[in-house]
């Protein structure tokens, strides 16, 4: 605990308070209590220094969407996995790293990057402002309104709402020195070719400090629905139908009963069954199939040995 917020270890999670003090960057008050499983974790450090030092929390790459939103985009004083160390305060926070580390072992939580998030995105609605507008996300939809400063392109083409369905993906772009930043919602189906100051999908950054904690924390709520990054493609609508089923379509290693699903392999051929357990396993693991949908196609390949 100290001026700059509280970290808290209970041996499962670690909650991270920011301090109210008027030295802790507005970002992280915005953000408010962060809740990290330690499952998340991949290593803590303490790093000493003259006035006390820095504990420092490393994420799995992959695991908190705001991590994976705001990453090199804001400064150290912003990121909630930082604390500043009083000097009276480091002797109980090398204990606290040797504990949080201890946990690591025991539970055996590797470091590598997850292909899921572990935790939450910022709580919606959320509203950014940026140089030539507002971006608004309730999580379902995202709203583009435009300002005074927007060019005629934008403004002819009015305000934009596009669906969480429809989003593909996120661009943030800060604004450096002279030159703009933006953030650009990548829509399916769309090609972008049009500068961001043109593009009614994009917004203008001008680089100011509230700019940037409103647009940190509406990229990462975004995020937070989207599929994620590393996530396993998901397969065609016929084949996922066909493996609910027990079954495969046509040319993917097994057809309904009485039929030959690959050249050469017989529907009763018991290493294409056994291929199609394994594929199956490793969908349900990746969370394609659901708990019920991995049990039925199981019992209808088990069916057929």
């Amino acid at each position: 605990m100290g001026r700059d917020g509280t970290w808290t270890f209970d041996g499962e999670i670690l909650r991270i308070v920011p301090g109210r003090d008027r030295g802790v960057h507005k970002l992280r008050q915005l953000l408010g209590e962060v809740t990290v499983p330690l499952e998340a974790v991949a290593g803590v450090s303490h790093e000493p220094g003259k006035k006390g030092g820095r504990l420092r929390l490393r994420l799995r790459e992959g695991a908190d969407p705001f991590n994976q939103a705001a990453r090199g985009r804001i400064p150290d004083s912003a990121d909630p996995y930082q604390l500043a160390v009083e000097p009276d305060r480091t002797g109980v926070a090398d204990y606290f790293v040797d504990e949080v580390r201890n946990a690591l072992v025991i539970d055996q939580v590797p470091d590598g990057p997850v292909s899921r998030y572990l935790m939450p995105g910022p709580s919606v609605p959320l509203t950014a402002s940026a140089g030539d507008g507002t971006a608004t996300f309730d999580g379902e939809s995202v709203r583009l309104e435009w300002s005074w400063a927007v060019e005629s392109t934008k403004k002819s083409a009015g305000s934009q709402r596009i669906a969480l369905s429809e989003l593909t993906g996120v661009e943030w772009i800060p604004a450096a020195g002279l030159e703009n930043g933006h953030v650009r919602f990548h829509v399916r189906g769309s090609v972008h070719r049009l500068a961001p100051k043109y593009d009614p999908h994009c917004l203008v950054l001008w680089g100011m400090d509230k700019e940037t904690r409103t647009i940190a924390l509406l990229v990462a709520a975004v995020l937070a629905r989207l599929p994620h990054p590393s996530a396993p493609a998901e397969p065609p609508a016929a084949e996922q139908a066909a493996l609910t089923a027990g079954t495969a379509p046509a040319g993917t290693g097994g057809g309904p009963a009485g039929e030959a699903g690959n050249e050469g392999e017989r529907p009763d051929d018991h290493d294409a069954l056994l291929r199609r357990l394994r594929e199956l396993g490793g969908l349900h693991r990746d969370g394609v199939l659901t708990d019920e949908e991995f049990a039925q196609a199981k019992q209808a390949i088990l069916r057929r040995f």
